[in-house]
């Protein structure tokens, strides 16, 4: 059996991060960044990672596939819904790796029986008949009961009973709308595995969503009660209110072990760099006050505060930086500072890079020093994703800026690269950033609607970079953009672009059924 664990003080991480958490509106990665947060995941020692739902379009199909050809240490799993279909292509996509895994679920509570046009009997029907055949392809099947929080407890013992019975060597609970409590999550899990035959001889996972506020908790609750399986995102990242977020559960297993004697096999070392590389890649900022990995996670401002952790750092602070790979010094580099020097503060950042990328990075870093008097670790980090975002190989990509503002008006001229073909616009605008939007509406005309633009300053100063974020909404797709400058218009514009982009890559995808997400269970 694929996951039959004897420690039972071993609990499974399962990363979503690259299905649940792409499926917040506008956190959709491209190709090539789907396979490196895989590789990083990989490199943590994530137990699972979730690397998408196959039938949802061709391009997480692939996605899937080359994941799995290229992991090392993790089991690779695939969504489907239960039918054979989303089951027979979920299969064909994680088959390559060495440990594949099919996730099948259905929706077994009331409201979710009501849009199935299933009764109870021919729901249990389908559970065998969908969980079998995916065991008859893969030894690995992990089975979800779609909303089990609010499923009826005898109906949903029947439920896992079946799926048990079917070949499931994995059984999630998933909490699918935020709706549990910690004790309630813990009772769930303590009475299947006290009165479903066979509950002993599979894992049992918890999924929480974060709607009120308790995904982190609930989910501790139900592996205190007996689940060995943690579903889980990078920065919580998630439809709605997110998911519970990997590094909150990891860190209080590994600090709390007086209460929790339980172990993961992450190397928490990783985290800071895997929280900065997803926040990147989704156009999501994690929050100041994030635990973990949040920028004001190890500040002291109080003067209690600084005074005691001046004298003892245990007094107000319950795990170190460096646990999850916070360098200890954050020593500004300069226009002085050599090809090294650089390849070894990107390291302690988490960027290990060949020799002609680090060529690439190293120009644009000499081109920021002459703009900045001192680059901070915020700016190295603004920089690379920058240097990712932004690339020559880009469909639409901005060459020159320039703009006139003032109080008695502001006009822009921007030139763009369109499929390798030069175009010059000249407009007027509101304000700069919206005479800027309005040349690249010009020259690449579009349905797109801007939903979000946000500004951030990278560091103090006023030659500090900005961080400009652009979400966009054009038939329903959603893409992000972002980009780093210490001209913020250009960053802006850079940003627009990069959206715009990912927007046409996302509009090139077919989907094989219109919408993953309405409940369509034909077999």
């Amino acid at each position: 059996m694929a996951q039959n664990m004897t420690d039972k003080s071993r609990v499974l991480i399962f990363d979503t991060t690259l299905r649940d958490g792409e499926q917040s509106p506008g956190a959709t990665m491209t190709h090539d960044e789907k396979l490196e947060i895989a590789m990083l995941l990989d490199e943590m020692g994530v137990d699972i990672i979730e690397a998408g739902f196959p039938i949802a379009s061709e391009g997480d199909f692939e996605a899937v596939s080359e994941i799995a050809r290229r992991s090392k240490n993790s089991v690779i799993c695939g969504l489907s819904r239960a039918n054979y279909k989303d089951i027979d292509r979920c299969f064909e996509a994680v088959k390559h790796a060495a440990r594949p895994r099919i996730h099948t679920f259905i929706g077994t509570s009331p409201l979710h029986r009501g849009i199935t046009d299933l009764d109870q009997d021919q729901m249990v029907a389908r559970i065998h008949d969908t969980v079998t055949h995916a065991r008859n392809l893969c030894e690995d099947v992990q089975w979800s009961a779609m909303d089990a929080i609010r499923t009826e407890r005898d109906y949903l013992c029947r439920v896992v009973e079946t799926a048990i019975k079917a070949g499931a060597t994995t059984i999630n609970i998933p909490d699918t709308v935020g709706y549990t409590l910690p004790q309630e999550s813990a009772d769930i899990i303590a009475m299947l595995l006290e009165k479903v035959p066979g509950a002993d001889e599979v894992i049992f996972a918890t999924h929480c969503h974060n709607d009120l506020g308790m995904a982190t908790a609930n989910a501790l609750a139900a592996v205190s009660a007996g689940a060995r399986q943690i579903e889980c995102t990078i920065n919580g990242l998630g439809e709605r209110a997110g998911n519970t977020a990997l590094e909150e559960v990891v860190m209080a297993i590994k600090v709390r072990k007086d209460l929790m004697p339980y172990q993961t096999g992450i190397d928490t070392t990783k985290i800071m760099h895997l929280s900065r590389r997803v926040s990147q890649v989704s156009g999501f900022p994690v929050q100041y006050n994030k635990a973990i990995v949040g920028k004001n996670a190890f500040l002291h401002e109080s003067g209690i505060h600084q005074d005691g952790v001046l004298k003892n750092v245990e007094t107000f602070e319950i795990m170190k930086p460096a646990d999850i790979g916070i360098t200890e010094t954050n020593i500004a580099m300069g226009k002085h500072s050599g090809r090294a020097a650089l390849r070894s503060k990107l390291k302690e950042l988490g960027f290990d890079l060949a020799d002609n990328q680090l060529n690439d990075v190293f120009v644009r870093f000499k081109a920021l020093a002459d703009r900045k008097k001192e680059i901070f670790d915020e700016d190295l980090i603004a920089l690379m994703t920058d240097q990712v975002a932004n690339t020559d190989h880009d469909y639409l990509q901005v060459k020159w800026l320039r703009v006139v503002c003032g109080s008695d008006g502001q006009e822009a001229e921007l030139k763009m690269l369109v499929d390798g073909e030069e175009k010059t616009a000249k407009c007027s605008g509101d304000g700069p950033v919206d005479a800027v939007f309005r040349c690249v509406k010009s020259i690449y005309p579009s349905k797109a609607r801007l939903k979000l633009y946000q500004v951030q300053a990278v560091t103090a100063g006023t030659d500090a970079q900005a961080t400009v974020i652009v979400r966009l909404e054009e038939e329903g797709r959603i893409a992000s953009g972002s980009a780093a400058d210490t001209d913020t218009i250009l960053a802006s514009a850079k940003a627009y672009v990069g959206a715009l982009n990912r927007l046409r890559v996302r509009s090139q995808k077919t989907a094989p059924d219109a919408d993953v997400k309405t409940v369509s269970y034909k077999l």
